[in-house]
């Protein structure tokens, strides 16, 4: 063995970490408002800035960027310093990347409720914030990277290649889909238009979840599940067979948000295509999560940290399977438009991205204060049990209020007339919108639990001391 001196830089993983669980009472706080006034209108109280149009695209970024973003920085410069053995390249840099991260969210808190936006779906942002997006998210780049091309050992451990590729897609995606002509410093015409402009979005739109909500989040699983369960991965054959299966067949998936529109049949009809060969890779990368508990599946009794990130897995599991299905076309025409897909999309944000973001802190954090464990292990298997239990009241309102929706919305007479008119339709869902509160406020709950206990952490924890690098095996050590 050889050792080096030194020690990480556990400090920005620490802001990261924090910052993730305020931005994600934020974020889902948000999203339980504007759920409460689907149900009740009245609360918006009449104020512009608190209308259902401005906060929606303030929750979608609080919980996509502030929430899910802070908790890929976090774990990302978490992973790349442990399996490269290094300290970050630059602690100035990792400083910069923090505060201009959270400057980034900031901006959107403020600009977003007072409407200024592009009307691009989880690209709202004017001009100016996409700017400094562009510079933090450059800096970033350099940071990751540049701390694997100084690494001591020769091997690039699995989890780095998927932070890696939504690092590199995810600032492709932001560049191409923001082009724009500003017209003020609060306005800005995008250099796209038509049925071009939609493409061009949802090849964005959709490669954002399938880079930054899933390939980051993949990363997550390949260290933290292996990690937690003391297990190495199932297959490591099997994880670079999926990163790569992956990334080339996600970036052709983006159409199948555009069928039965203006855009070319060709381009539709290739989006589905390419939807359902994703199910193949997706379920294979999955199936490799779970199957690294073979021989510990004991654990799941006591542990409630590995239940999050496995329950994550079955929820991805969900979702991959739900979303190259509802991309076939003939399927696509009874849920598009209904709430079957906002139940789609909450199965992969509360699901998948909220509980492997969770479990992946309540993993990290303590090692990072010099404890073993959080304040209270009871704690954490509480918020298990709310958070899954909200999600599932959530995604099966959805399910059902979007398949009713559906069902209604194509119901014909004998004379070809519409059977319900949309306020009938409408007045049928309210029910399933308190039940899809009734999901969120556990959800939100529970993230207040996760604050408690992460407070209580911190107190607790000794004195904080930078921890020093591991030692690498003589063998594997770099030239």
């Amino acid at each position: 063995m050889q050792s080096v001196q030194g020690t990480y830089n556990d400090k920005v993983v620490r802001q990261f970490a924090v910052m993730t669980v305020v931005w994600g009472i934020v974020g889902m706080a948000v999203g339980v408002l504007i759920a409460a006034q689907l149900y009740w209108p009245a609360l918006n109280f009449d104020l512009p800035w608190l209308s259902y149009g401005r906060l929606r695209p303030l929750h979608t970024n609080a919980v996509i960027f502030a929430f899910g973003g802070s908790a890929l920085f976090a774990t990302s410069l978490h992973v790349v310093q442990r399996t490269c053995h290094v300290r970050l390249i630059s602690d100035r840099l990792a400083a910069f990347v923090f505060w201009g991260w959270q400057l980034v969210i900031l901006l959107a808190a403020i600009t977003l409720p007072l409407g200024l936006t592009q009307g691009k779906e989880y690209a709202e942002l004017e001009w100016p914030v996409d700017l400094l997006i562009t510079v933090v998210w450059v800096a970033y780049g350099a940071l990751f990277f540049g701390t694997i091309v100084k690494r001591r050992v020769k091997h690039i451990y699995v989890a780095n290649w998927f932070y890696g590729a939504y690092i590199i897609a995810i600032a492709l995606l932001h560049i191409v889909n923001n082009l724009a002509i500003p017209v003020g410093l609060g306005k800005s015409y995008s250099i796209y238009s038509g049925a071009v402009d939609a493409m061009v979005q949802w090849w964005y739109g959709h490669n954002a979840v399938g880079f930054l909500l899933t390939a980051g989040f993949l990363g997550m699983m390949y260290y933290f599940v292996p990690k937690q369960a003391g297990r190495p991965i199932y297959s490591y054959r099997l994880s670079i067979v999926h990163f790569w299966a992956l990334i080339a067949i996600y970036m052709w998936a983006g159409p199948h948000h555009l069928l039965y529109t203006a855009l070319p049949d060709w381009a539709q009809s290739l989006g589905m295509v390419f939807s359902l060969i994703l199910l193949a890779p997706s379920w294979g990368g999955a199936i490799n999560g779970v199957m690294t508990l073979s021989g510990v599946w004991y654990k799941l009794r006591t542990d409630p940290i590995l239940k999050f990130l496995i329950v994550a897995i079955s929820f991805y599991m969900i979702a991959t399977f739900e979303g190259p299905m509802m991309s076939i076309k003939t399927v696509n025409s009874l849920s598009h438009y209904t709430d079957w897909t906002v139940g789609h999309v909450h199965a992969g944000a509360l699901g998948w991205v909220a509980m492997i973001s969770i479990g992946s802190i309540y993993s990290l954090l303590p090692r990072l204060l010099g404890r073993e464990q959080m304040y209270s292990i009871k704690a954490i298997d509480l918020h298990f049990w709310m958070h899954t239990l909200g999600v599932v009241f959530y995604i099966a309102s959805m399910w059902i209020a979007g398949v009713m929706q559906g069902l209604m919305w194509r119901a014909t007479n004998d004379d070809g007339t519409l059977t319900y008119s949309f306020v009938e339709a409408l007045a049928a869902t309210y029910p399933y919108y308190l039940i899809r509160l009734f999901g969120g406020l556990l959800v939100l709950a529970g993230m207040f639990v996760m604050a408690w206990n992460l407070v209580r952490t911190y107190r607790a924890a000794p004195a904080i001391a930078e921890q020093p690098l591991l030692p690498v095996d003589a063998s594997q050590v770099r030239a």
